[in-house]
């Protein structure tokens, strides 16, 4: 099985200079979709047709290319572009004669695998097989012509403004995707011509060929609309965005996730949960982000790339995000309202991270406490450790990063800074408002500041009077 995959319109609608099919539904291009969609199907090759902006298309695909990719991709480019046949056209030379080739749309990114299995399985190696629909209103689709009623045999594809006053009253509506033996598609894409209303060489003319050719053209009908659902405007665009986080949060529901309002969650990657976990509305999970037993997610958290451990509470309006380095949270802890976790976080169980804490490329042991206020960057925390509000460790010198070793049981005041390299042994404390740029010896208080100094009956500067 081998997928062409048009992909060369300019979207004109959508009013932007993205190519069409490089718009992002749940956080990854329309194009994306498709392709992924290519390699569940297990297909031995998928062709993608560029055309309006396609040095940029070609470059967004550059992940699925390469030794290592799911399937084997092929560009070929329609310029110029004189209608959906002339596009598969350009296929013709990379698509090999002994398999089934399916034809699917770039900018359609919600067909199901089983429905494409189905219509593969219906074309059966030797029959032409179109996907179809029933549309209340089916204006601007090509309906299915069939021959001496609903149930006859499909005959063609009467376009819309090829159409007779009788076809358009059709309901049923060619889908635009396609599965055909690829070596008889070849000799009917030869066979197109462009004497139509739009003097463009139509996919669908292949149908008429196949019937005059005596090779049998099946449909498979769906009902679900969402699945041949197309963007061509910004409002499609989102209400596609919506089906596709409907279909995600019904299937997180099935699986016992507790969602407060399932209409507002956003999942733009891969989202795991384990059993009870609650996740409450206006949510964001992109990248990969696994959710352990009973995990519960506060309101308006943004969560990327991360592994939350059982029993852990994210506070509203935390925002964690690991990119390439990945954030764990440990088993029991509290992270929020309000904090941070940047890549390289790696919290133990049942640490604490409070209101306006960030954290970055740090390690806090089982029941560290950062409260309130406070930034821990370039970092190794140990057990216990008390970290006070308003404390920063210094890991920068403006040229390189340094790390902050804060040993066990550690008390840290307020205001305190850590000026890096510098270790912290274990049970001791610093002083509040302190600078420590030494290493402190275990079990000691430390403390560094400027002497306290009151001056008695200070008077204030006065403003001169106004002339």
């Amino acid at each position: 099985m081998d997928v062409v995959i048009m992909a060369a319109g300019k979207g004109t609608r959508m009013k932007s200079r993205l190519p069409k099919v490089l718009h992002p539904l749940a956080g990854r291009p329309l194009l994306r979709h498709v392709l992924d969609t290519a390699s569940a199907l297990q297909a031995r090759k998928a062709v993608v047709i560029t055309g309006h902006g396609a040095m940029e298309v070609e470059a967004a695909c550059a992940g699925n290319t390469g030794a290592a990719a799911p399937l084997s991709l092929h560009f070929v480019r329609q310029e110029p572009q004189l209608g959906t046949g002339h596009a598969v056209q350009q296929a013709v030379p990379v698509l090999a004669d002994d398999g089934v080739v399916v034809v699917l749309s770039g900018d359609v990114p919600l067909t199901r695998i089983d429905t494409l299995r189905a219509l593969v399985q219906a074309s059966g190696g030797d029959r032409l097989a179109l996907l179809t629909i029933d549309f209340a209103d089916p204006t601007g689709y090509g309906r299915i012509v069939r021959e001496g009623g609903p149930q006859g045999a499909v005959r063609a594809i009467a376009e819309q403004k090829d159409a007779t006053p009788e076809q358009r009253a059709i309901r049923e509506v060619y889908s635009g995707i396609m599965a055909a033996p690829a070596s008889l598609l070849k000799g009917w894409l030869a066979r197109l011509d462009n004497r139509n209303a739009q003097g463009e060489y139509y996919l669908t003319d292949v149908v008429k060929l196949a019937v005059a050719d005596g090779v049998p053209v099946v449909a498979h009908k769906i009902d679900d609309a969402v699945q041949v659902a197309g963007v061509n405007s910004p409002v499609q665009l989102a209400e596609l965005e919506r089906a596709y986080q409907r279909r995600v949060a019904l299937q997180l529901m099935e699986q016992g996730v507790r969602l407060a309002d399932p209409a507002r969650l956003d999942v733009r990657g891969e989202l795991q949960c384990a059993q009870d976990v609650a996740i409450d509305v206006n949510c964001v999970f992109e990248g990969r982000v696994t959710l352990g037993e009973g995990v519960q997610i506060g309101a308006n958290c943004v969560i990327a790339n991360a592994v939350i451990e059982a029993g852990a509470v994210i506070h509203p309006f935390t925002h964690i995000d690991g990119e390439k380095l990945g954030v764990t949270v440990g088993a029991g802890a509290l992270i929020g309202p309000f904090a941070r976790l940047r890549p390289g976080a790696q919290l133990g169980a049942e640490v604490h991270i409070g209101n306006f804490v960030e954290v970055k490329n740090s390690t806090l042991a089982k029941g560290a406490k950062a409260n309130h206020l406070a930034y821990l960057g370039d970092a190794t925390v140990g057990e216990r450790v008390n970290y006070g509000a308003g404390s920063i460790t210094a890991n920068y010198d403006g040229a390189n990063k340094h790390r902050t070793v804060i040993e066990a049981d550690v008390h840290v005041g307020s205001n305190c800074v850590l000026v890096a390299p510098v270790t912290i042994g274990a049970g001791g404390t610093i002083g509040g408002g302190s600078t420590i740029t030494k290493d402190t010896p275990a079990g000691a208080l430390s403390v560094a500041r400027g002497k306290q100094v009151s001056i008695a009956n200070w008077a204030r500067p006065q403003k001169a009077p106004k002339a």
